[in-house]
């Protein structure tokens, strides 16, 4: 349950809310006597003295009411933004520690509405509800009990009503609550067609495709906004409904006492009777204004439940990837790694994507994958630092199982540059020196990781240079420069290992020569793993993989995979000429 994520104090302030309306609904309660008591003055010709006596005195349970409404009103805005604030952390938190495994699980686009819409939908719920679903209980039960000793057909008559109301609230749940369900997914759907009209608006534009986004959005907003017309029809119902019960119920309570009060004879047995009268409509009416209010809460509440439901889901997942406890190698050795015949399946797949890869790296070794599109390049590298585990084998990093590592440890290994280079909102500083490091490096050493990546040209020309703006995604910047930046900051880093995932694709021949012979320098005796498809760029690498659906199909120098591996000379002959070839 989302309470559970209530502090000690949060529960104590719980606890306080109760005795508050304990008091409003007391005070409130002792206002129809009063009204009673003036009656029976007025009727009986009593003085304005003694009806402004009674007055003063219903006056102040009034005001003491509304005093212990804007008290309850202020804890539970407090709990409810406090509860916000703990699922939107708590899920966030979670993410941080999802594998790829649960990120496919949730897709980015729900993660997104379940931090934020799921969130706002529970928040609103506990804010209202715990002034309305602690009060409307309490109203209704004591009025009840006020009420239940005035009259036997007045008390029958609420509770044929009472039972009428709750029918109708009952009948409109059913109805409603599946439709709520469906609202939060139709939310999702409507979240992922924008961000992908929005961050693929060049392909859109260059297709001429915004008839097509136009479509696609429109039918999503389509469905979103139906359900939420059949919502919105079912309650329109509802108030309707219950303010005709209402009014029926005024009027029978009247009719039943103009039938009680011709049947007495005395007349001051008349004035009791239209007191008592008056006295019980105000009562019955307390009653019926309790599940009124309990009519907001149930318009709110089955989404607020689903949306919990979703939360929940996000915070309690549990990571497939576990955390280990060794923090580090043992006998103190770095960047040597050892795949053991390594098979991987992602989750859901018929067919291995990897299978049966082993080989070993020293220290100080660069290792080179290529391989056609699909043959598991980025898939081996993507083992290393555990975003997935592997199916099958055994990877080591310093003579330690990867399994056995803490994560932050693993990773804090690690220098990885993806294939896709991903840059945050900030500055060019921010995104080189970012992460663990960023207390330990220096602007100096920012400026050196900028210049070794052959980013100080554009870097300089930027306007406020290493503090220059980078917009979200770095979409302020081409794809050579991001990359660039991304390299960067793995140098900035300084690890024990690099992975460069195809991070050289968008740079120009000359810039990724120069690029490599300076990172040649800088990561003399680091253990590097490039992955690309340009012999160029790996053909000096101390081994080469060769990857082909998966398998390993060749290992050897550049010259060697030339003579032994048919796959190697495909495809290095598809890039080079024969006299390159034969150098």
């Amino acid at each position: 349950m989302i309470l559970k994520y209530l502090r000690k104090v949060d529960w104590a302030l719980l606890a306080a809310t109760v005795v508050f309306v304990f008091l409003q609904v007391y005070l409130e309660l002792e206002i129809p006597g009063y009204m009673n008591k003036i009656t029976t003055i007025m009727t009986t010709g009593g003085t304005s003295q003694d009806v402004m006596e009674e007055g003063k005195w219903m006056l102040a349970c009034a005001f003491g009411s509304l005093v212990m409404a804007v008290i309850v009103g202020f804890i539970a805005a407090y709990i409810g933004t406090y509860l916000g604030k703990t699922l939107r952390e708590r899920q966030f938190d979670n993410v941080q520690r999802y594998s790829a495994t649960e990120l496919n699980r949730f897709s980015i686009y729900s993660l997104i509405t379940r931090s934020t819409n799921d969130v706002n939908q529970v928040q609103m719920a506990f804010t209202i509800g715990l002034m309305v679903m602690i009060r409307a209980p309490i109203m209704a039960v004591w009025a009840i009990m006020k009420i239940s000793t005035k009259n036997v057909e007045w008390t029958s008559a609420t509770v044929v009503a009472i039972v009428a109301m709750v029918s109708c609230i009952a009948l409109i749940i059913w109805y409603v609550f599946p439709r709520f369900k469906r609202i939060q997914w139709l939310n999702d759907d409507v979240n992922r067609i924008t961000k992908e009209g929005l961050s693929g608006i060049r392909v859109v534009h260059a297709y001429n495709a915004e008839g097509f986004q136009e479509r696609r959005f429109e039918k999503a907003n389509e469905k979103l906004t139906n359900t939420h017309l059949e919502i919105t029809r079912a309650f329109a119902f509802l108030f309707p409904a219950m303010t005709t019960i209402m009014s029926v119920l005024s009027m029978v309570i009247y009719w039943l006492g103009a039938v009680i009060i011709n049947a007495t004879e005395s007349p001051m047995e008349r004035i009791t009777e239209f007191s008592d009268m008056i006295v019980f409509s105000s009562y019955a009416m307390q009653v019926i204004g309790a599940f009124m209010m309990l009519i907001i809460v149930f318009m709110i509440l089955p989404r607020a439940m689903v949306a919990a439901k979703r939360i929940e889901e996000v915070i309690n997942a549990d990571p497939v990837v576990k955390d280990g406890s060794v923090e580090d190698s043992p006998d103190g050795r770095e960047g040597e790694i050892v795949f053991r015949n390594v098979s991987f399946r992602y989750p859901e797949s018929a067919n291995d994507s990897l299978t049966d890869i082993s080989f070993e790296l020293s220290k100080g070794e660069t290792l080179a994958i290529i391989g056609s599109t699909g043959s598991g390049k980025s898939t081996l590298v993507n083992l290393i630092p555990r975003f997935y585990d592997v199916t099958d084998g055994q990877i080591l990093i310093d003579g330690v199982d990867i399994r056995e590592y803490n994560l932050e440890s693993l990773r804090g290994k690690i220098g990885y540059v993806p294939q896709k280079a991903s840059l945050f909102t900030g500055t060019i500083e921010s995104n080189v020196n970012y992460g663990g490091t960023e207390e330990e490096r220096t602007e100096d050493d920012v400026r050196k990781a900028v210049e070794i990546a052959q980013a100080r040209d554009f870097v300089e020309r930027t306007e406020g240079q290493y503090q220059g703006k980078v917009a979200e995604g770095g979409t302020n910047l081409s794809g050579g420069q991001k990359q660039r930046i991304s390299i960067a900051r793995a140098v900035c880093k300084r690890p024990e290992i690099y992975i460069f995932d195809d991070s050289f694709s968008a740079l120009d021949y000359r810039t990724d020569r120069l690029l490599r012979s300076e990172l040649r320098k800088e990561t003399a005796g680091v253990t590097t793993i490039i992955v690309a498809q340009r012999i160029g760029t790996i053909m000096d690498a101390d081994r080469i993989i060769v990857l082909d659906e998966g398998r390993m199909v060749g290992m050897g120098t550049h010259h060697e995979l030339l003579k032994n591996c048919e796959v190697y000379h495909q495809i290095a002959a598809s890039q080079l000429s024969e006299e390159e070839l034969m150098r």
